[in-house]
This record gives C-alpha cells, sequence and structure tokens, in this order.
C-alpha cells in the first residue's frame, strides 16, 4: 500500500535529521499527551528548556521554513506568553531549527529531534515542516513538558491522505469567524480537508453572481421550532449566505494552514432551495418554498439541456472560488418520485435507452463528472452514485455503512469513509440527560476510536484505494456554535488519530485526553466533557434510603462524590461500589485524575417523590425506528425542554415499576412541530384511533396492547406543555408502563416530558 510504503520510507529517514543518542525507549515509556501519536516516537537523553532568548532558525532564502516559523512563533506566544525571535542562518545551541530538506521522502512526512542542546524539525515541504511545529507546539503545551521538552526522536508520517471533517452550513448557518476557529484546530489535529456542505433544501448558501436568486430566495426559509428563537420570531425568517469574497477567504485561510476546502454542491436532489429560487430548474413542475422539513425532500432538478447549463455555469463560479482538485456533487438521497410523474424526464430516458431511474440518476451524476474532468477537476460523491455508470476517475465517499466504500474500491474507484451513524457527529455521545438535542445513538469517542477505515472486505490489492476518513457534522440539531463545537470536540481527537497513527491505542490515547481538553480550553472551544462525567443512578432501598450507583463513560478517572451539597474534590469520598443514601440528599460526583476534575461536577437530588419519577430520556422508546431528542421553542425557566420521542411511534415505556398501593400518576406533555419530510418512510408512522381532535394519552399495562389503565385527554394541554393527572386503577406487584399518544402527528404532535407516581 502507499501509505504503508510512504510510513516505510519516513521511518528510514533519521540519518537525514539530527541523530540521537542510544534511544531509551519505545512510545509507551514517553507520558507525552499527543495527538495523533507520531508514526515513531523514541526516547533519548536530555531536555530542552525553552525561554525569552531562544530564536527560531531558519536557512537563508528558505520561505517555507520562514512560513513555518512565523506560526510556530505565534503559537508560543499564545502558550508562554513571549515570542521567540525569528532568524537566518545556521542552527546554533540553544534554538529551534526549521529546515526543508529533499532527502525527507513524503509530501506530509517530518522529523523532530529534541535535545539538549535545541530542537531540530526537518521535511521535504513546508506541509510536513507544518505538521512538526504542531507536535513541538502540543510538546509545550504538555504539563509534563513544562520545565523542559524531554530527549525525543520522531519520525512520522501519516497512515491516510485524506483526514477529514464535513461541516454542515445549509441547515444551519456559520459565521466565517466560527470556520476559522474550527480550521485553527483542525489544523491542530494534522487533519487536512475540510468537506463544506453547502447547498440542500434547506438552504443555498454560497453566492453564484449569474444566478442572484440562489441566495436573495434559496438562503432564506419559514422559521419553525427552535429556530425561531434564533430569528427572533416565527414571522422572521432564517437566512444566512456567503458571499464570494467570504468563501475565498475561508479557502485562503485554510490554505494557510494546509487545509484543502472541497465544497459540496447537491444534485440531483436535496435540489429544493435552488428549485425555489429558479423553479424552471425543477423536475416537479410546480413552485416551492426553501424547505422549513429536516429529512428527505423529493425536489429532483430537470434532466433537460438548460438545467444543465445552470448547474455548469454554477460549477464553473465553484471552481473559480475552490481550487481543490475534487468537487462534490452530493448525489445521495435523490427520491425518484419527480422523475417518475415527469413526461420530459421519461421521454429522455426513453431516447437514452436507460430503463429505470436509477440509471438515470448515474447518466446525469456521469455528465457533471465528465464536464469536472474537461476542467482538470475530479468528481466525488456519496455512495448513492454507484447506482448509474460514473467517471473513471470518480471517487466515492460511502455514508451507508461501509457496502459502498467495499463495492467502490473493489470496482477500481478511490474512497472516502464517512459512514454513518458510526462517524456521524450529529448523533449523541452520551446519555447524559444534559446532552443537548440530536439524535441518541451513543455514537461515544470509543466508537469513533475503533473504527478502522479500511474495511475487511476490500480485496487487499485494492486498499490503496482507501484515501482516508471524514467525520460528518450535519447540523440540524447543531443551531449554534457552542452545540456544534461540543458534538466535534473531543470525539474530532480520536478521527484524527486513526486517520494519522499506523496502529491503535485506546487505553494510551484515553490516558492523552485530559490534556487535549485543557488545549481546547485554552483555545477557546468548550468541549464535551461526556466521556469522564459521572452518571449517577438512584433506586429505592427501602426505610427512607436509596442506593446510588455511580459510572462514567470511559471508567477512566477515579469517581469522588458528597452528599452534603459541597463540590467533589480530590480528597472526597471514592466510590467503591453502590452506596445507600438516607432520603433526601444531593449527591455530587466528579472523576478525577492527577487531582484534577476531568469533567464538571453532576448532581442528583434523590428524595422519595425523584425515585417516583421518570423523564422521557430515562424512558425506553417502543420501537427504535426514528427517535431523536427535541427541544421546545417555548422556554421553561430560562430553558427550553428537551424531549426524547420516536416521532415514528409517539409511544414510552417505563420498565420495572412497583405498583403496590399506587394510584395516581402525573404527566408533563408539550406541543412540538412536525417538520419532518419522511418521504417513503411516512407509511410506517404509527396512528393510533383517537377519540377527540386533540388526541388522549393511554396508559397501559404491560406491553402497549395490554389492559388500559387510564385515559387523559389531551385537550387539557391547550397546545401547549402541561401537566396532566390521571387515576391508575389498583394494582399489585411489578408491571411494565406504557403512556401512548393517540392519534398520528402532523403538523404537529404530542411528546411526554416526565412521568410522575404519586
Amino acid at each position: 500500500m502507499r501509505r504503508l510504503l510512504l510510513l516505510a520510507m519516513a521511518a528510514g529517514l533519521s540519518a537525514c535529521a539530527t541523530q540521537p543518542k542510544q534511544a531509551a525507549g519505545p512510545v509507551d515509556t514517553v507520558p507525552l499527551s499527543l495527538i495523533p501519536m507520531p508514526a515513531q516516537v523514541l526516547r533519548v537523553p536530555g531536555h530542552f528548556k525553552l525561554d525569552a532568548a531562544t530564536t527560531i532558525v531558519v536557512a537563508p532564502g528558505d520561505t517555507q521554513a520562514r512560513r513555518v516559523a512565523g506560526q510556530l512563533q505565534a503559537w508560543i506566544r499564545q502558550a508562554r506568553g513571549f515570542a521567540p525571535a525569528i532568524v537566518e542562518g545556521k542552527a546554533a545551541s540553544g534554538g529551534i531549527a526549521l529546515a526543508t530538506q529533499a532527502g525527507i521522502k513524503g509530501r506530509e512526512a517530518y522529523t523532530l529531534d529534541v535535545g539538549g542542546d535545541g530542537v531540530r524539525i526537518a521535511a521535504n515541504d513546508e506541509t510536513g515542516l507544518f505538521y512538526g511545529a504542531v507536535t513541538y507546539w502540543q510538546l509545550l503545551t504538555d504539563p509534563a513538558a513544562r520545565n523542559g521538552v524531554p530527549g525525543l526522536h520522531i519520525v512520522d508520517a501519516p497512515r491516510f491522505e485524506w483526514r477529514g471533517l464535513m461541516l454542515d452550513s445549509s441547515r444551519h448557518f456559520q459565521s466565517v469567524n466560527e470556520i476559522e476557529h474550527l480550521l485553527d484546530q483542525m489544523a491542530m489535529h494534522k487533519l487536512n480537508t475540510f468537506h463544506w456542505h453547502l447547498t440542500d433544501d434547506q438552504g443555498w448558501r454560497l453566492q453564484i453572481e449569474k444566478y442572484p436568486k440562489l441566495t436573495q430566495t434559496g438562503a432564506c426559509r419559514k422559521a419553525v421550532g427552535p429556530d425561531a428563537a434564533l430569528t427572533g420570531g416565527a414571522d422572521k425568517p432564517y437566512c444566512g449566505f456567503y458571499t464570494q469574497e467570504e468563501a475565498k477567504q475561508i479557502v485562503a485561510y485554510a490554505a494557510e494552514r494546509h487545509i484543502t476546502v472541497v465544497p459540496e454542491i447537491e444534485m440531483p436532489g436535496h435540489a429544493q432551495a435552488a428549485v425555489a429560487s429558479y423553479p424552471k430548474f425543477g423536475a416537479g413542475g410546480k413552485k416551492l418554498a426553501v424547505s422549513s422539513d429536516w429529512g428527505v425532500n423529493t425536489a429532483l432538478y430537470n434532466v433537460d439541456d438548460g438545467t444543465f447549463t445552470f448547474l455548469q455555469d454554477v460549477l464553473d463560479e465553484v471552481m473559480d472560488i475552490f481550487p481543490s482538485t475534487y468537487i462534490h456533487v452530493g448525489g445521495d438521497e435523490a427520491a425518484k418520485d419527480e422523475w417518475e410523474r415527469s413526461k420530459a424526464v421519461q421521454a429522455k430516458m426513453k431516447s437514452l435507452g436507460i430503463d429505470d431511474e436509477e440509471k438515470m440518476q448515474g447518466w446525469f451524476i456521469a455528465r457533471i463528472g465528465d464536464y469536472l474532468e474537461k476542467h482538470g477537476r475530479r468528481l466525488i460523491g456519496w455512495d448513492e452514485i454507484l447506482d448509474g455508470k460514473v467517471p473513471a476517475s470518480a471517487t466515492v465517499m460511502s455514508w451507508r455503512g461501509t457496502d459502498g466504500a467495499i463495492k467502490a474500491a473493489n470496482a477500481g474507484h478511490d474512497v472516502v469513509l464517512a459512514p454513518s451513524p458510526t462517524l456521524y457527529l450529529d448523533r449523541l455521545q452520551s446519555t447524559l440527560p444534559d446532552e443537548p438535542p440530536g439524535r441518541p445513538s451513543g455514537q461515544t469517542m470509543k466508537t469513533i476510536y475503533d473504527f478502522d477505515p479500511v474495511p475487511a472486505d476490500i480485496a487487499p490489492d485494492n486498499a490503496q484505494h482507501v484515501l482516508g476518513a471524514e467525520v460528518t457534522v450535519f447540523t440540524e440539531y447543531l443551531p449554534n456554535w457552542y452545540r456544534t463545537q461540543h458534538a466535534i470536540f473531543p470525539r474530532i481527537a480520536a478521527l484524527a488519530e486513526r486517520t494519522w497513527s499506523p496502529k491503535a491505542d485506546w487505553n494510551g490515547f484515553l490516558s492523552r485526553i485530559p490534556v487535549q481538553m485543557s488545549r481546547y480550553r485554552a483555545a477557546g472551544i468548550v468541549p464535551s466533557d461526556g466521556a469522564f462525567a459521572v452518571a449517577i443512578a438512584a433506586e429505592p432501598a427501602g426505610n427512607d434510603t436509596a442506593k446510588v450507583t455511580l459510572s462514567n463513560q470511559t471508567g477512566y478517572g477515579k469517581l469522588r462524590y458528597t452528599t452534603d451539597g459541597s463540590a467533589p474534590t480530590a480528597q472526597s469520598t471514592a466510590y467503591g461500589g453502590p452506596f445507600d443514601v438516607t432520603l433526601p440528599t444531593t449527591v455530587r460526583a466528579n472523576a478525577f485524575d492527577g487531582g484534577f476534575g476531568l469533567a464538571g461536577p453532576r448532581d442528583r437530588a434523590i428524595d422519595a417523590k425523584s425515585l417516583l419519577r421518570r423523564s422521557s430520556d430515562e424512558l425506553d422508546t417502543c420501537s427504535d425506528k426514528l427517535v431523536l431528542r427535541l427541544e421546545s421553542p417555548r422556554a421553561v425557566n430560562g430553558q427550553r425542554p428537551v424531549y426524547k420521542v420516536d416521532i415514528m411511534d409517539t409511544c414510552w415505556m417505563w420498565k420495572g415499576v412497583k405498583l403496590d398501593g399506587r394510584y395516581g400518576v402525573a404527566v408533563t406533555v408539550d406541543r412540538l412541530p412536525f417538520n419532518y419530510a419522511l418521504w417513503k418512510d411516512a407509511k410506517g408512522v404509527v396512528s393510533r384511533k383517537a377519540r377527540s381532535a386533540a388526541g388522549e394519552l393511554e396508559v397501559r399495562q404491560d406491553t402497549c396492547d395490554g389492559p388500559k389503565l387510564t385515559t387523559i385527554p389531551l385537550a387539557k394541554a391547550k397546545d401547549g406543555r402541561a401537566t396532566l393527572d390521571g387515576i391508575l386503577p389498583k394494582r399489585e406487584g411489578t408491571h411494565d408502563l406504557c403512556f401512548v399518544i393517540t392519534g398520528k402527528p402532523g403538523p404537529k404532535m404530542w411528546v411526554l416530558g416526565e412521568v410522575q407516581l404519586r
């Protein structure tokens, strides 16, 4: 494999850099928090301590080294408060030398040597020097090296050439400053590809001068649900787009950090914002609005020559802005309903000898691919493009699991792995109750770290077609930069290491994350601490006591807790197993490592009433069709409540309830917008017969078709959040309780907030 060859070549280049003394041991003896872990790290004698008198030395006329020296100087100023002078000349003792060196093979490879007499970073080009400087900066920001970086010999090169992150700016829009902030962090993780999702049904975000309506019309949609809080009201549209100058600014900013921006212009589906702007290019023959619904909208481009002229004109301007080799054309989730109904499309298919709509999409994509190829670019698209004939040069991005990658690579196409749900960062990363809204499928940091970008079913002689992998950040439920950060960090570190480092070491990686979390905070990033935060569970223990169980997702750190209301510290009681508390009690807990808290402390107030209460997060959904955690558009006490619901089956289950002597139930419900384009999945939405227009909440015993214990009319809630009371008939023993909403969701739906037994 070419990447393994690159790594082997880099590993054999130690003679080209400052020669280390006898190595003291392999990487696992080096307690340094480098992410991603370099390919080869050896300890050598000595330490080098940076101070204000240290200089950064570059050879006269070495412009590449000079640019990297300026970047390293700025990072040192931020980390240490002083800026080493940059000088030209020969490396002197006590300095940091940066040098381009032809003998080091590999575009992104570098060597880094630290000894008592200084630091030397060498590479054959600017990109390698940049990554070597990133590694040295990480050493400087590791508390273990505060009194001097230990002697090291590092030989490094990436495992894969495509190490990426996709950001969806269509569903929710990010500012230029926010994207630049993200690019800074991508660079510090040695990620090199920013895949920018710029168009979709819910918004066209890039200025196209020849077609101004794409942003005049296509960049605005009706504010539905929580979006109204962003715009200031449901009557104010949600709008935003990037001018061409702003996009060029982002491209240039990324290039300075050795990141390529790959734009995505969706076709032939996910086209509703474009068709709303220019209806004549749509296949449906009717005027549409920019979509406010999440999911699979059915608007498609038509297939006449005028539409291809439009798309080629758009791509001409896109190619003027983005110099990337690859142009992403989407190709996913193109519902064929409009093509099936269109006489013009059917006639075109007949004239081409094409007998089904999937092959027609292949023809469509191939025509666009040929156009890009004539302009010196390469098409990349989601794995649906494999359903038809595509250019041999086309690259496939596999999102429907790994099957697309396997099929494409074995057919000779280059591939990038971005499988759902594994690498989808819009999926929530923990089950903690303070997780933000989103899709609760539990894509933890370890889930991502355990993913190998080379599927086993790719034939060994085709493995070289795997370019790499990327995480995707779709933003339906990420309306602001704070939530986007929460979704990305620290999981981005797992992807960075698995696409750069030659081997996996989960335990070593996990031990390096606490320092990385400190780097995030120093950079103004607010990461999720869900991997370390303590979950506090409680259950009745009898005689006014409860049994408390503590855990955290990774099992890393020492769990400590208090029961007197004070904040837990490294000296608080260590958790050794479930313990009993007298009611009422508030338990506060955190995980500690080296005397420092690994997360924000979590607390839980426990009393007799709380033990008989469950939120929707703590209940099971009755099915697992499309489970979401949705927030209310209306705030309660300054915060918008979040509800877990299967939008295709509004039914919840509380398992194992001891009902002896209990007869009262209070259920909090709310009414949310049902803004989902379910396409063919719509037939799977469960409808239950309702007695009234508002519907009812039924409580059933043991199963959702079991005996009906009570019916609570939802009309009492008056189309909003309310707590409704019911009476349960006396029951003995332990039973499951099923809470069912009657009727069918749309255009609004009832959701359950919490259940309180009395």
